[in-house]
């Protein structure tokens, strides 16, 4: 990655992403300095996986623009086995160029492009094929970092830390 630090935090499926986001918005935190990375039991991902703008009915079709225009507001949203968007050239080299495209949608990697180590990026990956997501926040400054990581904390993540050796090794 191409910034100083990180902070992440692992969350269960019982705790609302979007109280999450809301939370971190509210702390000053901009939603292209994130990444998130959905379970595809997660509901914003049953929502992707059923998406079909053009022969669905109206209210289908309506819900799912709206997730779709949520998830674009983010530097990145990955949902394994379903798909995923990009908005932030950080996370563009970080999820797609570095370390020869680290695989999306399933295949083991994802994180390892964010800086996790590759154990890290591997158990994080499979607890994430069972439910809950996972919110990773970048700042070029590891104050904001640390507050990120109790914002993060206080919002019911059951595992959060920082990677600031870990991502400055990558950049």
């Amino acid at each position: 990655m191409d910034s100083a630090a990180a902070a992440y935090g692992m969350y269960s499926g019982d705790v609302e992403i979007v109280d999450v986001v809301q939370a971190l918005n509210g702390a000053g935190f901009r939603k292209e300095d994130m990444c998130l990375m959905l379970a595809p039991s997660q509901h914003i991902a049953e929502s992707m996986r059923g998406a079909n703008l053009l022969n669905a009915e109206a209210t289908a079709t309506a819900v799912s623009a709206r997730v779709i225009a949520w998830c674009s507001e983010f530097g990145a949203v990955v949902i394994p086995t379903v798909g995923f968007f990009i908005r932030s050239q950080v996370f563009l080299r970080a999820l797609v160029v570095a370390r020869n495209a680290p695989a999306f949608c399933g295949r083991p990697g994802t994180l390892a492009g964010l800086g996790f180590s590759d154990s890290d990026a591997e158990r994080l990956e499979k607890q994430l094929q069972q439910a809950g997501f996972l919110v990773y926040v970048a700042s070029q400054e590891p104050a904001r970092v640390r507050w990120a990581t109790e914002l993060l904390r206080g919002t019911g993540a059951v595992e959060t830390a920082t990677l600031e050796r870990e991502a400055r090794a990558v950049a």
